[in-house]
């Protein structure tokens, strides 16, 4: 039988955009989804602020429209959120939450909220400014078990019995599609399907409208 291996969610989410006040919402939004999908949804509100303030910064101090990129991920019982930016001089301050400064609030805000671990990490010809939030180390996937994972792990072990190469077809119920693996018989099924869609009329676009309103739904039902 072929199954995505417990957790395989999980790995690391990276996302490139242009750190612009246009683009804070989407970011939030998205963080908020991978956090439901990954079972932490207590840490939602946290995350959102301290994303939302190290992206401020890049706009504030390094300019509008700075390439950017947003790392999510699991570090032990810590989530992790990280920025990058190319610019290695504008380092984050600082200041207590009472200054009258506006500059640096942001980063004492973070500073509360993650229990002081946060920091700076220079890395050739960018820097990574980041934070960590305490979870709870046991917690599980909090959609592993549902009805639609289910149905959708049977979908792809019938789809990849068909199209995977022979090697990649793990033998035995001990065996487990890797997260890799697994995505790229996912986007196969949902590409087959587009192409179904669009042989019998329908638009592909639209469906892939509905279906991410549909599954934005459940998951805040889930939350």
């Amino acid at each position: 039988m072929i199954y995505v291996s417990d957790c395989g969610g999980r790995e690391p989410w990276v996302h490139k955009f242009a750190a612009q006040p246009s683009e804070l919402a989407d970011l939030r939004r998205m963080l908020r989804l991978r956090l439901i999908m990954w079972g932490l949804s207590d840490q939602v509100d946290a995350a959102q602020i301290c994303m939302s303030e190290l992206v401020t910064n890049v706009i504030r101090h390094v300019g509008e429209g700075t390439p950017s990129t947003l790392r999510t991920a699991l570090n032990g019982p810590y989530l992790r959120l990280e920025v990058r930016d190319p610019d290695t001089r504008a380092l984050p301050t600082l200041l207590t939450v009472s200054s009258a400064l506006e500059s640096g609030r942001g980063m004492a805000i973070v500073d509360t909220l993650t229990d002081h671990r946060w920091g700076v990490s220079v890395r050739g010809d960018s820097k990574v400014v980041w934070c960590e939030l305490a979870t709870d180390a046991a917690v599980a996937c909090g959609t592993t078990n549902a009805p639609h994972v289910t149905r959708a792990g049977a979908i792809l072990d019938l789809y990849g019995s068909w199209q995977l190469p022979r090697e990649k077809v793990p033998s035995g119920r001990g065996s487990g599609l890797g997260a890799a693996a697994a995505a790229e018989a996912a986007v196969g099924v949902m590409a087959d399907v587009l192409h179904w869609l669009h042989a019998h009329g329908h638009d592909p676009d639209d469906v892939l409208d509905r279906v991410q309103t549909h599954f934005e739904a459940e998951l805040g039902e889930i939350a």
